[in-house]
């Protein structure tokens, strides 16, 4: 089925946005060597350092083996290093070298001159807003995916909704 202009509402709007932003991120990062993901394990890094593998899964919001292979990949460029916990041997953190320092100076210009090229034309309240707004959705499908997780993990169909709000 083919969706016309007039039936494109806000789901369609919000995942086309988000996909042209990832492109654009993706495109600028390319020259660094990074992809978005890596990016975002040196971000949190830069204002935590010394997470946990879980930790970082946890912000990531991605499982920790995938997080793993992450750390592995940006490791493997000289941009984090792992080290043992002393008073825990089995634990390891996650540091940014001093390599990393410059690079995550150059690509957060990058990435905040993107952001602001995104939200160019919007008034600081109407940024506001759309932050709120982004957050609660967020926080809507959240709570809609754990409580689907109870049904799914017993073989049970995923409940369709009553009814939808209108709105374009």
């Amino acid at each position: 089925m083919i969706i016309h202009e007039e039936d494109k509402g806000f789901g369609f709007l919000l995942t086309d946005s988000a996909r042209l932003l990832s492109k654009l991120i993706d495109r600028r990062l390319q020259p660094f060597g990074l992809t978005r993901a890596q990016w975002a394990v040196l971000a949190i890094l830069n204002s935590r350092d010394g997470l946990s593998q879980s930790e970082l899964a946890d912000d990531l919001e991605i499982e920790k083996s995938t997080v793993g292979r992450l750390i592995d990949h940006v490791e493997a460029n000289g941009w984090i290093e792992r080290r043992p916990l002393p008073s825990d041997r089995r634990l390891w953190l996650v540091h940014l070298t001093d390599r990393a320092k410059p690079l995550i100076e150059t690509v957060t210009k990058v990435i905040l001159a993107t952001r602001a090229e995104m939200l160019r034309g919007m008034t600081v309240e109407q940024q506001k807003q759309l932050g709120h707004g982004l957050a609660s959705l967020k926080g809507n499908l959240q709570a809609a995916l754990a409580a689907e997780a109870p049904r799914l993990k017993g073989g049970e169909p995923a409940p369709v909704p009553s009814s939808a709000p209108d709105h374009p």
